[in-house]
């Protein structure tokens, strides 16, 4: 009935409604947030150390790193589309997120008991088969629980306490090895275990208090894959999915990103995860404002803004800015990277699909990202074996720039603010 009342104020122009408070972005919100934040800290808990724990323990080269982690990200992409579609089809958005988060759940769980590269590949494969299956359905929840112009907030707050989690993971990480004895295969196995503990906790607040609005009437037609497929003949959504693949061609991802900066500065190995922290305190502080601002000024603007402080950090890699400020510098860019980016496409990617594909067609925008964000994590592992870290972060940084270009031209604009 809340969400109702504000729909037929938006209708009449209410000014309450174009400037709403916290309370405008509804209980899903909050509540999907709370789930993201106890499964960040999960993850993050893992990711934080998985750089050290692929080269310094089991002495991977970069070049594996890169194909691990680009496995980690985008190997199992084609699954976004499968729980796209089975979530639109069914209208049950929640159950398969539930699925994802519980896959996701166990993976973290037999981190503990797997070595050697094809296994740890193997769980970081069904891990991010969880995530594949979760993100789309999670993200349309958000996107159809409230009103077009607070898009940009509702995923705001959602991504700054999925940013909080992302922020207090890598701190329960450096806990975890310290009381354990520091960075041996003991202590990343109870590190593990504790992760995996976590995360159980964020599927039972989603099973307990997670509410699908939109579970089908009695009778209703379900989604047919033609028409999932038909949404392809729109060039709105293909000049959308051209966008997402040039911006996941440009980031190479965190843990390259951290790695230049740990050999850059000599920054003593147990202080590798305080970088993730740098950089999700500044997501967590800016994910909330920048959702306000991309709704008043322009969505399309915001993730350009974003694009260029990403941009800014491969320039700063090259040069090689020195000391704690140059990595204080990059670490604050990075975040308001993110910040700027994230939940901020999810927005604008999600009223140019209809309500019944709203899962797959924001599935196809992740999937295409994530294909993407692989083939640029292989290719700069690559480049780093045969180069050094020096010339692919500059190489990246032409990428940044050349991506401005392209989704100057590409990206939709929303409603209302066409020509920002």
């Amino acid at each position: 009935m809340y969400l109702s009342t504000i729909d037929r104020r938006a209708r009449r122009g209410d000014r309450s409604v174009r400037r709403p408070g916290l309370r405008a972005v509804g209980q899903t919100v909050f509540v999907l947030g709370t789930v993201s934040l106890l499964t960040d800290i999960s993850s993050e808990m893992v990711t934080a150390v998985l750089p050290l724990y692929f080269v310094l323990t089991l002495h991977l080269s970069p070049v594996a790193f890169g194909v691990l982690d680009g496995l980690y990200t985008g190997a199992t992409a084609l699954l976004r589309l499968v729980g796209g579609y089975v979530a639109d089809r069914f209208r049950r958005r929640k159950t398969v997120a539930g699925v994802g988060y519980g896959i996701s759940a166990l993976a973290k769980l037999a981190l503990a008991g797997v070595t050697g590269a094809p296994m740890i590949g193997a769980v970081l494969v069904a891990d991010r088969a969880g995530k594949g299956l979760r993100t789309a359905p999670r993200d349309a929840l958000i996107s159809l629980s409230v009103p077009e112009p607070v898009l940009g907030r509702a995923f705001g707050v959602h991504r700054a306490l999925d940013s909080a989690g992302a922020f207090a993971g890598p701190l329960v990480a450096l806990g975890v090895l310290a009381v354990v004895g520091g960075a041996t295969p003991d202590a990343f196995s109870a590190l593990f275990v504790v992760s995996f503990c976590v995360a159980l906790a964020g599927v039972l607040v989603l099973v307990l208090f997670a509410r699908d609005r939109t579970s089908p009437a009695p009778g209703a037609a379900r989604v047919t894959l033609g028409q999932a497929a038909a949404l392809l003949r729109d060039g709105r959504v293909r000049r959308l999915l051209g966008a997402a693949a040039v911006l996941g061609l440009s980031t190479i991802g965190d843990g390259f990103v951290y790695l230049a900066l740990l050999r850059q500065h000599d920054i003593a190995t147990g202080w590798f995860p305080v970088l993730a922290i740098g950089t999700n305190i500044v997501y967590l502080g800016l994910a909330g404002p920048f959702g306000v601002l991309a709704d008043r000024f322009g969505r399309r603007f915001m993730l350009r803004c974003g694009y260029a402080a990403l941009a800014a950090v491969y320039l700063l890699l090259t040069l090689g800015l020195p000391g704690i400020p140059g990595t204080a510098v990059i670490l604050l860019l990075y975040g308001t990277f993110y910040a700027a980016t994230d939940g901020v496409l999810m927005a604008l990617a999600g009223p140019c699909f209809p309500d019944g594909l709203r899962t797959t067609g924001l599935a196809c925008v992740q999937t295409v990202q994530a294909l993407a964000y692989f083939v640029s994590s292989v290719a700069f592992g690559l480049a780093w074996v045969g180069w050094g870290s020096a010339a692919p972060t500059g190489l990246a940084l032409v990428a940044a720039i050349g991506a401005l270009g392209l989704t100057w031209v590409l990206l939709p604009g929303q409603r209302g603010k066409e020509t920002r």
